[in-house]
């Protein structure tokens, strides 16, 4: 059966064409039941593991509307809403309305165990119907879904034995009327899930959307403008559009970023931030310039031991205390009047007791500093309240302090390590579940050896005195190198990397996972790996004395450093020796030691000593970071110890060698590929990131040059106060947080000028030399490949938007795996914590309104000392950036000496606290720590690469 329609389109050049639309209609579409008599295919739908519903005791299926699966996907996941159709109508709706919900549902089709059917409604020639006259695409969607139910109701009656019912599930009462008049059996979501025998617990997942269950009559923010006006508004300038992003410091304060705008726009206030939530895409109406501000110097977080009462008293002080901000340190400054795009998730957090034993209403602390407190109504609470809780937010009323939400799950005990590794991972959005059969089924099949047909395409350097050269512990080694004598008196360097791409083939199950996840995440005590164990700890892992695939970069240098030629190609390598740092050092150090492998590590360190001057000369930066190791126990996994990271000539001679192949790889894939080779660019970050790193230098009597990188590492060098060596380290760290992100991009997709690598002052840069932790170096070793003939090309690889869309994702991914890193240091550090008091040194790093955020070294934290003492009153100096307490003085770079301890006062939530010790301040110091009992003799377990 066929349908058509026809419509005449008027082109911009004004020719009239005409566009026949043709939609073929069957009869022979399945209804997916497993007791249908008459239909073919697919039996999805059971029968007998429908839910017990008390308000449906009959046989039943669930069709729910897309309103439903759009607000109630946490309930349609349970493992006890079975027998659901999903109608094409709704499918197709949910797709361009929500796409990670789509992917949710897709994800729900594809269990088994749910016995979810997707029934094609829109081809069915029983249940398509046409749009009536002024009917609204909404409307007729809605009759095909009634259309849909009522025909399974009547397919079911006739074809099946025993009688099956179809419930319509729809929260629209003007759908559920017009689905009671035909006849057919309507519930609401709420009404289905409460009437549940064994879903209890299922009631508080339901999502709240619409409802006014919080609301009060109060009307607390302005109302958002209509799309229709922002969209107008937008074309003339008068608003504009960006991302919302959060302080984490101060709850009231945020900013906007605008594509195309050097500065983001400041938002100060709730009113102004009007019920924007972190990441959500917003139109900013900008203020009169006398009105524009800056952000306060006030430490400013939502905490569980603060109620209500408690926060709005702090922002009513604060609002008293703004004041007209100097001309100098304004910032564009605007207001939120409109949300364009919401861009919600689930989010971790826990319960904030509440003062009334019985209540339902609860707010829920979040994990992630950058969003708001959530209101949810559970009657769990006893039982969630010492629990890491998921939760969703609904919606956000103009009469509601907060926004609304619904407990979705709990992950465990707050404090276990277990429950707050998972909260780490879910805030920072990293996949871990395990690898699917899919994926697995890609792996090559043990034994694994290689073959003659593999020895004839590649080199073999299997009698070069290679060796790889990482941290204690290293299980995925995907580099290696040697160094050797030529007879013309150069010598010839290789660097050997894993060849991944051999077991990763384009376009497999194991390829579309490693791009998803897009890099291999290292936590504290384990490991989320890119790619599967087997490829990541063995086959593809360059270990000593076994035979290994390699790609491999190979110069001939001059002693001076020189690159004479360079040549890629796959090879076979074996690997002579698998080398700690240290264990390297020692080699290069020990004059006795004149073994070919030590020969070759000397050479590499003095051409590596020669490629750095080269580098810096050039106006490289050499900057710091607070890294740490931890001793881990090897029966309980907790830290017994922790240490800062101890950096060698070897590091910096690994270093080095990667850096020159990934240089040497991007200037010969984009030499073969100019529009579609992935690259890695640093952008030059703006002068006005630098501001507080200048003032921070003029404090100490230093002049900070940032006109070019040049200049700016000439500055740092030259920063140096002879009694305190560490003020240059803490100088070379305020200057890494001065830095943009370092971005992956394709090539086609900006001009050459914008390639610049700025922090290592190269004009081209990718990443080749990792391909067992790194999406990106696995797409470099495919370009790489077809340059020197060693595989075919295909065509996403050289589809430059699509490179885009992978180098995008590559970019979030990679952010993503930092921050999750340095989440689980400080998940860490507390439990180092939990049964300690230390006395510690350390720096101030910031001086705030009420608190001093200090940088402990050897620990690697970043501390919070709060200065609200009622015993002592400070004095904060905002042009000075100081706090004075009678003669004791506090300034950035400052040392001090703070002890850290657990505050086990609350009992649901431990957090670290820092207290002074010296400077000793009458009323505010407290007495030294005890010193620390020895932790044993137990040497320390290996730490996994980093």
């Amino acid at each position: 059966m066929l349908t058509s329609k026809t419509f005449i389109k008027k082109t911009k050049t004004g020719k009239i064409l005409k566009i026949v639309r043709e939609h073929y209609l069957r009869d022979d579409i399945a209804c997916g039941a497993e007791s249908c008599i008459v239909c073919e295919g697919p039996s999805t739908l059971e029968a007998d593991c429908t839910s017990q519903s008390e308000m449906c005791s009959d046989l039943h299926f669930l069709c729910p509307d897309t309103n439903v699966i759009l607000h109630q996907i946490d309930v349609l996941e349970d493992p006890r809403i079975r027998n659901v159709i999903i109608l094409q109508t709704v499918l197709e709706e949910v797709r361009h309305r929500s796409l990670p919900i789509y992917k949710r549902l897709r994800d729900i089709l594809c269990n088994p165990d749910k016995h979810f059917y997707s029934f094609c409604n829109e081809f069915n020639k029983h249940t398509y119907v046409e749009r009536e006259p002024g009917e609204s695409s909404n409307d007729r969607n809605d009759r095909a879904i009634r259309e849909a139910a009522k025909w399974y109701n009547q397919h079911l009656q006739t074809n099946t034995q025993g009688e099956i019912q179809t419930l319509l599930l729809t929260n629209d009462a003007d759908n559920r009327k017009k689905a009671l008049d035909q006849g057919l059996k309507s519930y609401t979501i709420h009404q289905y899930v409460r009437s549940l025998k064994d879903g209890k617990d299922l009631v508080d997942r339901l999502s709240l959307a619409g409802s006014k269950v919080f609301s009060g009559d109060k009307v607390q923010y302005p109302e958002h403008l209509p799309l229709s006006v922002i969209q107008k508004g937008l074309k003339t300038g008068k608003y504009r559009q960006g991302k919302f992003m959060a302080s984490r410091e101060n709850y009231t304060e945020a900013n906007v970023s605008v594509s195309e705008e050097e500065k983001m726009i400041f938002i100060q206030g709730l009113q102004h931030l009007n019920r924007a939530v972190h990441d959500d895409i917003v139109a900013v109406e900008m203020l009169e310039e006398e009105d524009w501000s800056c952000p306060s110097s006030m430490i400013l977080v939502h905490t569980e031991n603060k109620d209500d009462t408690d926060e709005e008293e702090e922002e009513k002080t604060l609002e008293k205390k703004r004041r007209k901000v100097p001309k100098e340190l304004r910032q564009p400054t605007g207001k939120v009047v409109g949300i364009i795009k919401r861009n919600w998730r689930q989010y971790c957090g826990m319960l904030q007791p509440s003062m009334l034993k019985q209540a339902t209403r609860h707010l829920v602390v979040t994990a992630d500093k950058k969003i708001p407190k959530i209101r949810i109504e559970t009657r769990q609470a006893a039982d969630l309240m010492s629990q890491r809780i998921v939760v969703a937010i609904d919606s956000w009323p103009r009469t509601s302090r907060y926004p609304q939400g619904h407990f979705v799950r709990k992950l465990g005990n707050v404090g276990d390590k277990e429950t707050e590794n998972e909260v780490l991972l879910l805030e920072h959005d990293i996949p871990h579940a395990s690898f699917s059969e899919a994926v697995l089924n890609c792996l090559p099949k043990l034994p694994w050896e290689i073959t003659k047909e593999d020895m004839e395409r590649r080199e073999d350097f299997r009698d070069l005195d290679i060796c790889s050269v990482d941290p204690p512990g290293c299980t995925d080694i995907d580099d290696a190198l040697h160094c050797r004598d030529l007879p013309n008196g150069n010598l010839e360097v290789g660097v050997h990397i894993a060849d991944v791409s051999h077991f990763i083939r384009p376009g497999t199950a194991i390829d579309k996972e490693a791009e998803r996840r897009g890099t291999t995440v290292y936590l504290t005590d384990k490991r989320i790996d890119m790619v599967p164990e087997l490829l990541s700890s063995n086959l593809c892992s360059l270990r000593s004395n076994v035979e290994r695939f390699a790609f491999s970069v190979i110069w001939e240098l001059t002693h001076d450093a020189e690159i004479v030629t360079t040549r890629c190609t796959k090879s076979v390598i074996k690997s002579k020796a698998a080398l700690t740092y240290a264990e390297a050092q020692m080699r290069i150090d020990d004059p006795k030691m004149s073994d070919p492998v030590t020969k070759s590590l000397r050479n590499l360190n003095s051409l590596a000593k020669i490629l750095k001057k080269k580098r810096i000369d050039k106006g490289a930066l050499t900057l710091a970071s607070n890294e740490v190791r931890f001793q881990i126990d090897s029966e309980t996994h907790d830290p017994i110890d922790v240490e800062t990271k101890q950096i060698r000539d070897t590091n910096s001679m690994v270093e080095e060698f990667m850096l020159l192949a990934n240089v040497s790889t991007a200037q010969k894939t984009l030499q073969e590929f100019p529009d579609c080779s992935c690259l890695r660019r640093h952008p030059i970050p703006p002068p006005s990131n630098f501001d507080p790193l200048i003032k921070a230098a003029q404090s100490k009597g230093f002049k900070i040059d940032v006109s070019s990188g040049k200049a700016l590492a000439d500055s740092l060098e030259r920063a140096v106060i002879p009694d305190d060596p560490y003020f240059n380290v803490m100088l070379r760290i305020m200057t890494t947080r001065c830095m943009t992100q370092a971005v992956y991009f394709c090539s086609g997709m900006l001009p050459p000028t914008e390639y610049l690598h700025y922090g290592l002052a190269a004009e081209i840069y990718t990443h080749f030399t990792s391909p067992i932790r790194r999406y990106s170096d696995i797409i470099v070793h495919r370009l790489l490949a077809v340059c020197i003939g060693a595989d075919a090309s295909y065509p996403e690889l050289t589809d430059k938007y699509k490179t885009q869309a992978v180098c995008n994702n590559l970019n979030y991914r990679h952010k993503m795996a930092q921050y999750a890193g340095r989440a689980s240091v400080n998940l860490h550090t507390h439990i180092f914590f939990k049964n300690r008091q230390v006395d510690n040194e350390g720096y101030v790093l910031f001086v705030r309104k009420n608190a001093l955020q200090i940088l402990i070294p050897k620990y690697g934290l970043e501390a919070t000392l709060y200065l609200d003492s009622k015993a002592v009153t400070f004095e904060y100096d905002e042009q000075e950036h100081s706090q004075t307490c009678g003669n004791v003085v506090f300034r950035v770079f400052d040392r001090v000496i703070v002890q850290l301890t657990i505050d086990q006062s609350n009992v649901q939530h431990l957090k670290l606290q820092t207290k002074l010790v010296e400077p000793k301040i009458e009323g505010f110091s407290v007495p030294p720590a005890p010193p620390l009992e020895d932790s044993g003799e137990e040497p320390p377990p290996k730490k996994m690469k980093t």
